[in-house]
């Protein structure tokens, strides 16, 4: 899959199959698109191209949002090349760009640059300056531009968008096997290993931190959850905490791993450790004994879940 960072940088010489849209979480509800889209490209011999903007546009356009997004654009991209995309642009989406109006759009950018051979794209979907354009406007410059337009159902498009506010609900809850459910995968975060106060070592449970650089990364619900990662070829399980580590005097959120039968050096790598199962929240224990004592309970539980739901 190539990559591009914005419409200007991409280039091709043969006709394609577009669709735009966030595809945040490339989740179950996306599914069917991506699969009409590469399906079409092979029976067509068209490049198939995945339009998609960041910032997100209601981080422009609504100032007091506070939404933030199930995947890093790094992660975004991983998971739409598995679902083989030709083609990925990745537009700076700014105020200049929404003002485009529709027929600049589809002019200048579907027909003159893209080669838009045919459109993908949901029923509902408005685009051009302050939304105007509609689908039925859409339909009328394909048969202007000679492209070909086909609509995503009122069903398919109920399933993206419920889907996306029904994983990040979940997040937040703290309820990852619903989150994992509508997604198809679980649910993870992807981040460098840095040093820590090592205080996990101290009482038995030496961590990994997770740093992760990307402000807008939704992290679920503080908590104790049960992980996994991919370590050098093989799957390694554990428990992580999401909070504060208020028994120690914590303040400053952190992520931590807590590797079962694993001692590796892990500082300075970049690790995805994917999220199974929320087992407590975060709780201020009486003493450091008293926190000892309920992460060997965490770790039972957290054995007995892999070896009945993951292994």
């Amino acid at each position: 899959m190539k990559i591009f960072n914005s419409i200007q940088e991409f280039t091709t010489n043969a006709p394609t199959i577009v669709t735009l849209g966030t595809f945040d979480g490339v989740h179950k509800g996306h599914k069917s698109i991506l699969e009409k889209i590469t399906s079409s490209s092979k029976n067509t011999g068209c490049e198939s191209v995945l339009l998609t903007f960041f910032p997100h546009p209601r981080m422009v356009l609504q100032q007091n949002t506070d939404i933030k997004l199930l995947n890093t654009i790094k992660e975004k991209a991983m998971l739409l090349e598995e679902h083989g995309i030709n083609n990925l642009i990745i537009h700076p989406f700014d105020h200049a760009f929404s003002r485009l109006t529709a027929e600049e759009f589809v002019k200048n950018i579907l027909v003159d640059k893209f080669m838009v051979r045919k459109i993908i794209i949901g029923y509902d979907h408005r685009f051009g300056r302050n939304r105007t354009a509609d689908i039925n406007d859409l339909i009328q410059y394909g048969e202007e531009y000679n492209f070909e337009v086909e609509q995503i159902s009122a069903l398919e498009i109920n399933e993206v968008s419920v889907s996306s506010t029904k994983i990040r609900n979940a997040l937040n809850a703290g309820y990852l096997e619903t989150a994992n459910r509508y997604l198809g995968y679980p649910y993870f975060l992807t981040g460098n290993v840095v040093k820590g106060k090592q205080l996990g070592r101290t009482i038995g449970f030496p961590t990994a931190n997770i740093n992760i650089t990307e402000s807008y990364k939704l992290i679920p619900d503080k908590g104790v959850y049960v992980v996994s990662s991919q370590i050098a070829g093989k799957t390694v399980y554990g428990m992580m905490n999401i909070g504060n580590n208020p028994t120690v005097g914590g303040v400053a959120e952190s992520i931590e791993v807590h590797f079962f039968d694993f001692n590796d050096d892990l500082y300075n790598q970049e690790i995805r450790v994917n999220i199974h199962y929320k087992i407590r929240n975060e709780i201020k224990f009486p003493s450091v004994n008293h926190l000892k004592e309920q992460l060997k309970e965490d770790q039972k539980t957290s054995l007995e879940y892999i070896a009945t739901k993951l292994t």
